[in-house]
């Protein structure tokens, strides 16, 4: 029996996602779990698997199309089976689009044709720029020139500092200028158009200065589109950070025989499958949250989900903002295998190419940036999960022990947590049980 595939929902705030490619076409065989298209969602560009075995029948959907959750864009069958028709959904190009810098309006963008066609032949006067919306122009604006020898009232000069100092330096009398900027204020722009015609009018009276080396330039307000990695962070992070009570709590750990014992494992393993601190950490936490289940958890209104599996989130710089990648029954993984798994789904995040299952699902996150030489830092829950544990790097320092001054290594971390859900005992007692790891780290290889 023919199968229709809809598009999926990845993460619980999906409403819709972009068909960018097809991999499979109409009349190829596809097996369950082939990859059957490219969808790029708010967060990353995610490959789509098949759910059924099959010839492709029917795509119904085009490349470029913008999909809801749930609505059909393919038909799996056998060769021979006759399939209902569904009319294929094309998206229309969309009209270009450009922001008004004054208004931050968008407007279509016409052609140049349509543009003659609407407001015929342009005479002189018509060829003229329009002046801005909510102002009147009789005339045309005097040129640098005539605002050079323009004569001026008498009394003081309004001009803005920088352009006071380019006259200074160059000998020019600034009442002998007529401004452009507001309300006749002379700008710079005033004094470097007066200087290249030549027609300054030098001050008499005062001292020849010299010419300084450089001007300062002014540069422009530049506005950067946000994309829609960018657009997802900014409004999940406003939620949580408005409907998410936070409280945060730190600790130090030992990390001595953590240190040590990395080096021993990676001096047998080769360059691809050397275990890193992070590795140990994600096994850590992942044990500790076992113990206490009520961290590996969502508040729900007015119920606490505890989540039978210990799937930890791992935050991942990619470009233009930061992804979660999830490693599955993280407690149950050795540590090689984790970090293998880990290490896959990183640098398929930074290639813009990730699965399904490697960006959702995850019960508990992660946020190192101990590579960035941070020594502590608390970072925002990633709803609906109930807390978020924050890395700091893992540094040699003084310590005191016995009474007496030694270099030992330490790391900080804070864990914040939805108070709606646990409270800071509850988060304290988490923080100590995974020192017991961190510490001790021959217990997360036994």
């Amino acid at each position: 029996m023919a199968e229709t595939i809809s598009m999926p929902k990845l993460g619980f705030d999906m409403a819709e996602g972009t068909l960018i490619r097809w991999v499979k076409n109409e009349g190829e065989n596809v097996n369950k779990g082939d990859v059957l298209a490219e969808i790029e969602t708010d967060k990353a560009t995610v490959e789509v698997e098949s759910s059924a075995s099959g010839v492709v029948r029917k795509l119904l959907v085009e490349e470029g199309s913008v999909v809801p959750v749930g609505d059909p864009i393919a038909v799996v069958g056998s060769a021979d089976e006759k399939i209902d028709e569904a009319p294929t959904k094309v998206v229309e190009p969309k009209a270009e689009k450009k922001t008004d810098e004054q208004g931050g309006e968008e407007l279509k963008t016409e052609s140049e044709e349509e543009r003659s066609k609407k407001e015929g032949p342009k005479t002189e006067e018509t060829a003229r720029p329009a002046p801005p919306s909510g102002t009147m122009q009789t005339q045309p604006p005097p040129s640098p020139v005539s605002q050079a020898a323009a004569p001026t009232e008498e009394g003081p000069v309004k001009a803005s500092p920088l352009a006071k100092k380019i006259a200074r330096d160059n000998q020019v009398d600034l009442a002998r200028l007529q401004g452009t900027g507001p309300g006749g204020r002379v700008v710079r722009k005033d004094v470097e158009a007066a200087l290249s015609t030549g027609q300054t009018s030098k001050v008499e009276g005062r001292p020849s200065m010299p010419t300084p080396s450089a001007v300062p330039v002014s540069r422009e307000d530049e506005t950067i589109q946000l994309t829609k990695l960018r657009q997802a962070i900014a409004r999940r992070m406003t939620e949580s950070t408005t409907s998410v009570p936070h409280f945060y709590v730190t600790h130090e750990y030992r990390m001595d025989a953590l240190m040590a014992l990395r080096k021993q494992i990676n001096d047998y393993l080769g360059d691809d499958e050397k275990v890193s601190v992070n590795d140990f950490i994600i096994k850590a936490v992942a044990l500790a949250l076992r113990e206490f289940p009520n961290l590996n958890a969502s508040f729900a209104g007015d119920k606490v989900v505890r989540h039978g599996a210990v799937n930890v989130g791992v935050a991942v710089a990619v470009e233009g903002g930061l992804l979660t990648v999830v490693n599955r029954n993280t407690d149950q993984q050795p540590l090689r295998a984790l970090s293998a798994d880990v290490k896959r789904m990183v640098a398929g995040a930074r290639a813009g190419k990730v699965k399904p299952d490697d960006i959702q699902g995850s019960t508990f996150s992660i946020s190192n940036m101990g590579m960035f030489d941070v020594e502590n830092f608390a970072a925002i829950i990633n709803p609906p999960e109930a807390g978020i544990i924050a890395v700091g790097s893992a540094r040699q320092v003084p310590v005191v022990e016995n009474g007496e001054i030694k270099v030992g290594w330490r790391m900080k971390a804070t864990i914040s947590v939805d108070h709606r859900v646990s409270d800071g005992a509850e988060a304290a007692q988490f923080m100590q049980k995974l020192a017991e790891f961190l510490e001790n780290p021959v217990r997360m290889l036994v």
